[in-house]
């Protein structure tokens, strides 16, 4: 238990987590308090409608890669993640063209952490349950 509180997964969880409050929820507040749009209303203006839209969650394969593959390669794909969030998040807050750079850059994260994730769900069956090892 205490392994798992201090590795680099919580670490990115933790950087994540405060991006997604500090940052973009907090954006989203400002902007239903600029556009006056109160919860639980997720339409009016398209300014306001990207800037909801723009925030979402990735931990659940950050943290699968990094428990059946490896910690740091999780870590290093949840960093890469949490940066191309952010370009996504304020490019398309501007303009719906300007998330594209984001948008590749979480893409490849995602694919990274899936595939890694991938790769050892698949070492460990094979580890348990065959007695072999993949790589």
């Amino acid at each position: 238990f205490t392994k798992i509180m201090f590795d680099s997964r919580a670490i990115v969880s933790y950087f994540k987590l405060t991006q997604l409050i500090m940052f973009q929820a907090r954006r989203v507040g400002w902007s239903r308090m600029k556009h006056k749009i109160m919860p639980p209303t997720v339409t009016g203006p398209p300014e306001f409608e990207r800037t909801f839209r723009a925030h979402h969650i990735f931990l659940v394969v950050l943290w699968i890669s990094g428990i059946f593959c490896n910690e740091v390669l999780a870590a290093l794909g949840g960093l890469l993640y949490i940066v191309g969030r952010e370009m996504y998040f304020t490019g398309y807050i501007r303009e719906s063209k300007k998330r594209l750079p984001g948008f590749y850059l979480v893409l490849c994260a995602l694919l990274f952490l899936t595939v890694t994730a991938t790769i050892g769900i698949i070492q460990s069956f094979l580890n348990k349950y065959l007695n072999t090892r993949l790589l």
